[in-house]
């Protein structure tokens, strides 16, 4: 695969004259997040009268471990049945712009593994040249962070606000208890004085 890159890489640097596949019109790198889309765009020269019959075009992603067929045209003709199993459904080409002499390839809904160097290479019977991009695929950044698990310093801060509730809340009842006690005490001595009076009266 290497030898591949590299030979694509001469062949673009000799390239001359009439015939250029020039880089994405504004810019040979990008930026996208996940679930979104994006278009690649490159342009070349054509030559009026001519039939796109002569037309070839493979446009492919290549990374570090895989080469994937992005967009295939043979003799004029979109080759569906080369395009790798990843980008099915997912690529749009542009007629019209292809006559005009531009490559325009909508790519939907992305993914993370997009990303790496796409290579679109053009040949006819007059020329061949090699247009380059790189596209980076971030994830979707509005995705929930995962919950933190519980560390056992919050579960034995949690433990001793518990604790310090519950002595609390004992406190409280038996200082309750202690008030009624008192109350109670008081009352059956002062109905006990009351008694003894009465009895002395009595007497």
């Amino acid at each position: 695969m290497i030898c591949r890159i590299l030979l694509l890489i001469i062949l673009t640097s000799c390239v001359s004259g009439s015939f250029v596949v020039n880089d994405p019109v504004t810019q040979t790198s990008y930026q996208a997040e996940e679930n979104h889309n994006i278009t690649l765009e490159w342009t070349f020269t054509t030559k009026p009268h001519r039939t796109t019959k002569t037309l070839n075009i493979l446009c492919e992603l290549i990374t570090e471990h895989k080469v994937s067929v992005l967009y295939h045209v043979h003799e004029g003709v979109e080759v569906s049945e080369s395009q790798d199993e990843k980008f099915s459904g997912r690529v749009q080409s542009d007629k019209d712009a292809l006559r005009e002499g531009r490559i325009r390839l909508q790519l939907s809904r992305l993914r993370t593994d997009d990303s790496g160097l796409y290579l679109c290479e053009v040949n006819t019977d007059y020329g061949f040249s090699v247009g380059r991009c790189r596209l980076n695929v971030t994830a979707f950044s509005d995705q929930l962070q995962p919950q933190r698990p519980t560390t056992n310093s919050t579960a034995e801060n949690e433990g001793m606000i518990g604790f310090y509730i519950l002595m609390g809340v004992s406190a409280a009842l038996l200082a309750v208890f202690v008030i009624l006690l008192f109350y109670f005490r008081n009352k059956a001595r002062t109905q006990n004085s009351v008694a003894e009076v009465q009895m002395l009266s009595f007497l």
